[in-house]
């Protein structure tokens, strides 16, 4: 069984199993969040560590640990990762250490401030080790859409009307290559941690080396920000005021919303087996097709 469904003796004797966590007494806490995983607190006289257990649907989803692992490690080495204290594939656990500070949302990120420090911590990832893998969106979107037909699942209405427009997104965008570097690729509000400071970035489920546009417009459209946040965003990212990359991080907002509609649908359907499955032994779903319509 995965470790995400484990009932608590189980997950005591599972953590038996990680030195890190091994200690006694040890309390274990749930955390809030974890849309394709269980994240738990755990409390040693050793420390105060994160266990992310991984839950159903990697497959389905596109999720690759190993490669998890390793883009933590780097993004603990840029400086805005959590570091990153073991590593059981065997178990389904990746150990970070618990990070101090607040857990932003869709109304405190817009706070005084925390939108310059989410630049900065970007910028910090960005600079940082090279990733693992690749992170491309028009690509990510063509794989779920295969596995949403080949299972018959149903779209939402008309989505396939915009692929043209996609298409000519997709062209602007190719006109002039600005290279890659090393993304989140999904930080909603509640991937970030505000210690007053500096923002750390946390969950690298998705990430790879991307587009730096990517990783900000995907930023405005997960947290529902508005165009002057997304402004500001742009802004504080590059220093300066740069109309072109605003308009880039904009055209790639909508294309990663485009996609996760899909990603949407795929986690609906895997969080329903995995319900099925406890009987017998959220959703994230943006819709960007307005959006699109929008820029077409």
């Amino acid at each position: 069984m995965s470790a995400a469904f484990l009932q608590d003796d189980q997950l005591e004797s599972l953590f038996d199993q990680i030195p890190a966590l091994a200690g006694r007494p040890r309390f274990i806490t749930e955390l809030s969040g974890g849309l394709t995983n269980r994240n738990l607190k755990v409390t040693t006289p050793d420390g105060r560590f994160v266990a992310r257990c991984s839950g159903l649907g990697g497959d389905a989803l596109d999720i690759d640990r190993d490669v998890e692992y390793h883009n933590s490690c780097a993004a603990e080495k840029a400086g805005v990762g959590a570091p990153v204290v073991a590593y059981r594939p065997d178990l389904g656990v990746l150990v970070i250490e618990f990070l101090d500070g607040r857990t932003l949302s869709r109304e405190t990120i817009r706070d005084q401030g925390v939108i310059e420090r989410i630049a900065l911590s970007c910028r910090q990832l960005h600079a940082g080790p090279a990733f693992q893998g690749t992170f491309n969106m028009f690509e990510r979107r063509q794989g779920y859409l295969r596995t949403v037909q080949r299972n018959g699942f149903r779209l939402p209405p008309g989505y396939l009307d915009h692929a043209e427009a996609l298409g000519r997104i997709q062209k602007a965008l190719a006109v002039r290559d600005v290279g890659t570097v090393p993304c989140n690729n999904d930080l909603l509000a509640e991937n970030f941690v505000d210690d007053g400071e500096k923002v750390w970035l946390i969950d690298y489920e998705y990430s790879g080396n991307n587009d730096a546009a990517f990783e900000l417009g995907n930023i405005w459209g997960e947290c529902h920000l508005d165009l002057d946040q997304l402004d500001a965003l742009v802004t504080a990212y590059y220093g300066r005021h740069r109309r072109s990359k605003i308009a880039r991080a904009r055209l790639q907002g909508i294309v990663g919303q485009y996609g996760w509609t899909l990603w949407g649908m795929l986690l609906c359907r895997v969080k329903q087996l995995a319900r099925a499955l406890l009987v017998l032994g959220g959703s994230r779903r943006g819709c960007g097709r307005s959006a699109v319509r929008r820029s077409a």
